[in-house]
Order: structure tokens, then C-alpha cells, then sequence
């Protein structure tokens, strides 16, 4: 992920001191391309005075750990998704950089896209009416079928893994969520990894999530299973005027308005897009916001509700699919478009 998506969108005021990794050769092979030098530990990291931010690209079940090891260094963090899995964890990592005065930022920042702020920007003037439902899909395809160490996603499951991102989205359009419910299940127990080793699925690779955003309905579907190919894909927002359309992921994916019993049509974006997704955002706006001494938008706070949202999801998984209130907030994040 770092060589691929991270260190190609990093920009100014960013810049690589380095990087780690528990394969040498892969850390090696990032700094000798992108610059910066090849730490030895993630104690090497912290060990040096030149290093401001430390970002946090490791599996699943790791990210709390090297987070609060970092933060409690005095390190600045910008942690990849999910912030924690458990909505305790995320929580203390936020009170941690409080306590240390130090930022913690998180993925996904693709809320922070030109298509995702159009959208935002539509709902904020009031384009869509009154909103009262919304869609979501996420069908993310078999992890197996390209990457190498597909087991961590698994354990994981597709709403930590992927349904991150419309939630996250969703949460920044329309503020915090107050309550959400659930159904998940196993479709694909048995699977087989691109070397021929099989593994069996163990969490839901298929869920459908209710979550209420303030008087908005929304409906989540998340899987390992569908492939990218299938039609069923972005997000849909309605309202008592209009429905919108649009990408949780891409930042050039078209915005479509349609009046109630009209057809879609596209409208102008806030900003020339980002052709695709720039993962390093959030990162990027995060250093140019500590330098500038404001608050930056994809804060531990936010990070923090969405997991809290997923793990009242996985309760009501548990309990037969009652409503699991969400009790966390966040503050408002500011526009980057006006």
C-alpha cells in the first residue's frame, strides 16, 4: 500500500524520512524510490528527532498498538483504517494525543474528494430537499483473488475493511449517527489463496447495516464475495426534491442530481477532481493544518465514531438484529470547498 497508493500523492509540506517494514526489502525498495531512509524498527522511528508524523499502514489488528506506542513518543499519527476495532480503543487513542498534545489524524480521507465535497456541497444548499434515505454499496470482490495475505482482511471483515468508507463519507455529510442494526453472514467459508493454501472464513464476508444519521435512514452493504464489476456500487442520497449519486471512493466519479420521477444528470464539480483517489489527503491536509496551527478534517474523533458505528453493527449481529445505540460525536468538519 505505501509504494502503491501512500508515498505516489504525498505532497508539500510532506516529505519521506523513512520508512520500516518486517519484509526489509520492501522498506528498502519504497525509500530507494520515494527517498528518505530504511529504518530497522518503528523504535528507530521514534528514536529520531526529524521524524514529525508517523504514518500507520500495517494490518488490521496492529494499527492500535504502533498508534498509542507512536502517540505516547510525542509523535504525530496518521493511522490507515480502522482506527482501532474496538470503539474503546479508538476512543483512548484520541484522549492519548489529547493528553500528549499531539495530532492524530485517519483514514479514509476520500470524504475530502471533489466528488464527495460536490455532493456535500449540494446538501449543505439544500438541492436534495429535506433528506430522509440513503443507500450505500461496497462489494469489494474476493480479497484472495489478488492479494498475498488475504487472512487480516478476513479477520477483519469487509465493514472494518471497506465499509469504512461510505460510513465515513456518510458521517461527514450528515454529522454523527445516533443508533444502527444489523445482519451479517458467512456466503464463502472456504477460500483459497493465490499459492494454493486454503483458509476458512471465520467473520461475515456479508453484511446489511441500518444506520440512523439524525433523521436520515441508511442502508450498508458491504461483502467479500461480489466482484467490481457488478452494477450495484456508490452511494444515493434522497430527499423530499432530488436524489444524488456519487462515488465513496473516487474522486472524479460523476455527480448525478435527479429531480423526483426525473432522470440523472451530472453537475459541475467544486474543483478540477483528482483523477482517481489520493489516498495521502488526509495526510497531506493534516501537516499543512498543524503548520498552520487549525484543526485538521479527518480527525481521531471522526475515525472514532465510524468504529463505534461498526461495532454497534457487529452487536446487533450478535443479538438477534435489535437497535445498538451510538453514543460518541465528533466535531463538524469544515468544508475544504466552499
Amino acid at each position: 500500500m505505501a509504494e502503491r497508493l501512500y508515498a505516489p500523492t504525498l505532497a508539500p509540506p510532506v516529505e519521506l524520512a523513512g520508512a520500516t517494514d518486517t519484509v526489509a526489502d520492501r522498506a528498502g525498495g519504497l525509500v530507494e524510490r520515494y527517498g528518505g531512509r530504511r529504518y530497522d524498527s518503528l523504535g528507530e522511528i521514534l528514536d529520531d528527532d526529524g521524524v514529525d508524523i508517523v504514518v500507520v499502514l500495517t494490518p488490521h489488528d496492529t494499527h492500535e498498538t504502533i498508534a498509542r506506542t507512536s502517540l505516547r513518543a510525542g509523535k504525530h499519527v496518521f493511522c490507515e483504517k480502522p482506527l482501532a476495532l474496538t470503539h474503546e480503543g479508538a476512543r483512548s487513542l484520541v484522549s492519548l494525543a489529547d493528553e500528549r498534545g499531539v495530532r492524530l489524524g485517519a483514514a479514509p480521507s476520500t470524504f475530502l474528494g471533489e466528488a464527495q465535497q460536490t455532493a456535500r456541497k449540494l446538501i449543505r444548499e439544500g438541492r436534495l430537499g429535506r433528506l430522509r434515505l440513503g443507500y450505500a454499496e461496497v462489494n469489494w470482490g474476493r480479497i484472495e483473488s489478488w492479494h498475498q495475505a488475504p487472512e487480516p482482511f478476513y479477520e477483519a471483515g469487509p465493514l472494518f475493511d471497506v465499509g469504512v468508507y461510505p460510513l465515513t463519507v456518510l458521517a461527514s455529510m450528515l454529522g454523527p449517527a445516533r443508533r444502527a442494526r444489523g445482519y451479517g453472514t458467512i456466503l464463502m467459508p472456504e477460500r483459497e489463496t493465490l499459492d494454493g493454501r486454503r483458509f476458512e472464513v471465520r467473520t461475515p464476508d456479508f453484511g446489511v447495516s441500518l444506520i440512523e444519521f439524525d433523521d436520515v435512514l441508511v442502508r450498508l452493504t458491504t461483502n467479500f464475495y461480489v466482484g467490481h464489476h457488478n452494477r450495484q456500487k456508490g452511494i444515493e442520497l434522497h430527499g423530499d426534491d432530488a436524489s444524488l449519486h456519487t462515488s465513496w471512493y473516487t474522486f472524479n466519479q460523476p455527480v448525478e442530481v435527479a429531480p423526483f420521477d426525473g432522470g440523472y444528470e451530472p453537475v459541475a464539480f467544486v474543483a478540477e477532481p483528482y483523477p482517481g483517489v489520493e489516498l495521502a489527503r488526509g495526510l497531506n491536509e493534516m501537516a499543512g493544518a498543524i503548520l498552520a496551527g487549525r484543526p485538521h478534517r479527518a480527525s481521531g474523533e471522526q475515525a472514532a465514531h465510524v468504529v463505534e458505528i461498526i461495532c454497534a453493527v457487529g452487536e446487533s449481529w450478535s443479538n438477534g438484529g435489535e437497535w445498538v445505540p451510538v453514543a460518541s460525536t465528533f466535531p463538524p468538519v469544515a468544508p475544504p470547498y466552499a
